[in-house]
Order: C-alpha cells, then structure tokens, then sequence
C-alpha cells in the first residue's frame, strides 16, 4: 500500500495516499451545501439551548428564555379544551338524560365524549364498541341483565354490580347448586337438559321433563316461570341464544353447580356527572338501548 499523495488525473482531486491494488482513494470534498447545513444545525442547537429547557444542573435544569416546557403546553392545551367544552358541560349537568338525547347539539356532543370515556374505562372489559367478551355482556344487543333503559343504564354505571365499595350496588348473586349440595347431580343434570330445550335444541327428553319440576321449584323465582328473566334481579333470559358464560350443555351445568357472578365497578364519584350522562347515552345507543 502506497500513501504517496498526487492529483488525479481524471476529478483534479488529490488523492489520499492511500491505493490498493491500483485503486487509489480521492480526497473528495464535501458538497458546501452539506456544510453550510451542517453549521446551520450547530447554530440551531446552541439557539434552542437558550431559548428552551435543555442541560440538567446539580439540581434542578436550565429553564430556557421562554421557560416553558411539554408538560406546561399540556395543562395549556387541557385547559383551552375544558374552556371549549364548559358550555356543553354546564348544558348537561342542567338537563335529564331523556332532553339530552333529543337535543341534537347535546347528543353528538355526548356521543363522541361518551365513546372517548367507554375507550378508556370500559373497554377493557366489554370490548371495544362494546361488543363484549366471556363473562362481560355485549352491549350491542338487547339482553339488558339489569335494564337498558336511559335511567337503568345511567343507574348501573353509577352504582356498579356486586361492587363492595358501593352500599347500594346492583347486587344478587345465584346460588351454587352442586358446590353447596343444594341439589343432587341428576337434578342438575335434568334441569341442565330442560334450560338446553328452551333454545330448541336435542335434549333427553326424559330428563328435560324431570328438569321442569326442579327449574320451578329452584329458578324460576329469579329467571321467571317463562324463563325469560328478571332483570331487577340481574337474572338473564335463558330462552334465547345470548349467554354470558356460554351456552352448551357443559358450560351451563359448570354455572349451576358453582354459580357465577361477574364484578363491574362502581363509577359513581370515580367519574363527574357530566361524564356519567356522556357515558349512559353512548352506552344506550349501542344496540339495544330500551
């Protein structure tokens, strides 16, 4: 390796020095543009250093001119949309829910802060949109276990389902049939096959009619003697195709036998009462809001 610096013939650069195997390095500068950009950021930094927080210091940081920072912008912005939003707020806290669905202004407004509040809290749990998961309703279809009406809705949300928290929370809970031997396998069994036979579906007959006596004499005092729910008691409709927990002939004798009992918080005092009255609505126009 030769380090015999010379001009290059073809470019006019000099080379290097540096040459391997008869390929020989330029010396090429750099374009002046790239080297006026380059001192331009140099500048710019040094310029935002002053002008903005930057360098940490044994105890605190250097503020800058302006002394402003991303979390002041934020309280800034945060207080310019509540300032946005007060007159709709103040609209809502003033009005019941049945006058804020019927103002078309209040409504919208409602929705999208509705749908914002669901995001965040709710879910979690029921699904994006609401569509639901094991063990968390849907709440785009009409099976309401405690109501779905504007002021059922609200009520819930409020107080919350077996939330210990809340003295008045929607609350009962079904009893554990095989886990506390209140009833003996075959009746189990039999009142298992008569539920299954609501729906339409194969059952032993045998057994279904046995099961008839053991649902009036244990269910039907929650479910109804039709079975299609009482919805003060939180108790579902067994007639239709909805389950929360599932619907085979497995997963419903699980239920009788162990009971079940899902858990919603209370939001009562977690969130305002403006923001409950966005929650109600947007959760009522789901689906089957009644």
């Amino acid at each position: 390796m030769s380090t015999h610096v010379e001009k290059d013939q073809v470019s006019g650069h000099e080379t290097t020095g540096h040459e391997w195997d008869g390929i020989k390095e330029l010396n090429t500068p750099l374009p002046s543009w790239w080297v006026y950009v380059f001192w331009a950021t140099i500048v710019w930094s040094v310029g935002y250093w002053v002008v903005y927080p930057s360098w940490p210091t044994a105890t605190s940081y250097l503020t800058g001119m302006f002394e402003t920072t991303n979390r002041t912008q934020l309280h800034e912005t945060m207080a310019n949309v509540a300032a946005e939003r007060a007159p709709y707020m103040e609209r809502l806290a003033a009005l019941d829910l049945d006058e804020i669905v019927n103002d078309s202004e209040l409504l919208n407004f409602s929705m999208a802060g509705g749908k914002a509040v669901f995001a965040e809290n709710c879910a979690p749990c029921h699904g994006t949109g609401g569509s639901g998961n094991p063990g968390f309703p849907s709440l785009q279809d009409d099976d309401w276990l405690w109501g779905g009406t504007l002021e059922a809705v609200n009520e819930t949300v409020h107080v919350g389902v077996r939330w210990d928290a809340n003295e008045d929370t929607r609350f009962n809970d079904m009893p554990a049939f095989g886990r506390d031997e209140i009833l003996e396998r075959e009746d189990i069994n039999d009142v298992v096959q008569y539920v299954l036979a609501f729906t339409g579906r194969e059952t032993d007959k045998a057994a279904a009619n046995r099961g008839a006596g053991v649902f009036a004499d244990n269910c039907a005092s929650c479910h109804g003697e039709d079975a299609k729910g009482v919805q003060e008691l939180g108790a579902p409709n067994l007639t239709d195709a909805i389950w929360l927990y599932g619907g085979d002939a497995a997963t419903i004798t699980e239920t009788v036998n162990n009971s079940r009992g899902g858990v919603m918080p209370a939001w009562g005092g977690r969130l305002d009462e403006e923001t409950i009255k966005m929650l109600t609505v947007y959760v009522h126009s789901l689906g089957g809001g009644q």
